[in-house]
């Protein structure tokens, strides 16, 4: 086995035009979350991405005895306490029964005081369809501008969608996308879950994957999603492999190519997620709704890594500002 490639700044440095529109971008999630009430119909802030929350639930990760030396300074307990968010990533709420099969599975992990450790949100799709930071920001904010309806900027969004079509016709793009269409129905914990972006593994560069154990893909099909997943949870023990990939060779494992995926790179098993039935909080709790899953918040031997990602920081930043000033007073008002 090679050795693995060690971490470097200069994986998520942007260039100075990179940074001008990161700043145009902050501006309109800022606008955006202010906004975002009356958007989506609710009575409170919401995310700027993974708004809709269908549950959150108390979990434990536990490692696995025999994970490789290299790593276990990393998992120096058998196990850790987790705060577990299920979403999806539409920017608007609504209230409907079928929603596109776009899923967030958002982990917080704590030490042993109730420390935060790290968050890491995973999706259900393991790729990402834009490679290019400026063609990214410029999507994002027209996006944004969009839903405030901000009409003139329908013909920028369709411009920076044209842009990203190259990136969507990768072979395992398309396997990707063929897959999830054939899923579009199960069950939303019957999916794998992934990283999509590198995260830092002290000087290891990693990717992450969430395979859960004998979830039947057809429960409850008929159902809310919402209501199907509340049911399984109240009734159901829930167990997920827990899987990494190591970076070891760019060319392989690039870091800032998130439409391809890594090629001779084993999946590790490092341990289990497991949520043990009738583990379900109060999702209309203001707790709950302020709670955090930026991975920047994270130790920093267990930070995202990347261009996409960094950018992922300021916005998480700005996002959970600008939702918790609106909710505090919200609740202050309410209480």
């Amino acid at each position: 086995m090679p050795n693995p490639l060690k971490y470097n700044k200069k994986f998520d440095e942007l260039n100075e035009e990179e940074k001008k529109l990161l700043e145009i971008n902050k501006k309109t999630i800022a606008d955006f979350v202010e906004q975002s009430s009356s958007i989506s119909d609710v009575n409170y802030a919401t995310r700027n991405a993974h708004a809709k929350t269908y549950a959150v639930a108390k979990g434990t990760f536990h490692i696995e005895p025999d994970i490789p030396e290299l790593l276990q300074p990393f998992f120096d307990k058998e196990k850790f306490d987790l705060t577990i968010r299920f979403s999806n990533a539409q920017l608007k709420i609504q209230n409907s029964k079928k929603d596109i099969p776009a899923y967030g599975f958002a982990v917080q992990i704590k030490d042993e005081n109730g420390g935060l450790l790290a968050n890491y949100p995973l999706v259900n799709f393991p790729l990402f369809p834009i490679n290019s930071v400026s063609t990214f920001l410029k999507l994002f904010t027209a996006i944004n501008q969009l839903y405030m309806k901000q009409w003139r900027k329908v013909f920028p969004l369709c411009i920076q969608m044209v842009k990203m079509i190259p990136s969507l016709f990768t072979g395992d793009m398309l396997r990707n996308i063929i897959k999830l269409i054939g899923k579009r129905n199960d069950f939303i914990l019957s999916f794998d879950y992934y990283s999509v972006g590198a995260y830092r593994l002290g000087d290891q560069v990693i990717k992450i994957k969430l395979s859960p154990q004998s979830v039947d893909k057809n429960f409850g099909k008929k159902l809310k999603i919402k209501d199907v997943l509340k049911s399984y949870l109240l009734t159901h023990d829930f167990a997920a492999d827990v899987l990494i990939q190591v970076c070891y060779d760019l060319k392989d494992q690039p870091i800032n190519r998130l439409n391809i995926e890594w090629k001779n790179a084993p999946f590790i098993k490092i341990g289990e997620v497991r949520i043990n039935k009738d583990s379900l909080l109060d999702v209309r709790n203001c707790t709950n709704e302020l709670l955090s899953f930026n991975p920047f918040e994270s130790k920093i031997f267990f930070q995202p890594v990347g261009k996409i990602q960094k950018l992922r920081d300021e916005a998480y930043k700005v996002s959970v500002q600008t939702r918790r000033k609106i909710n505090k007073l919200l609740h202050g008002k309410n209480s």
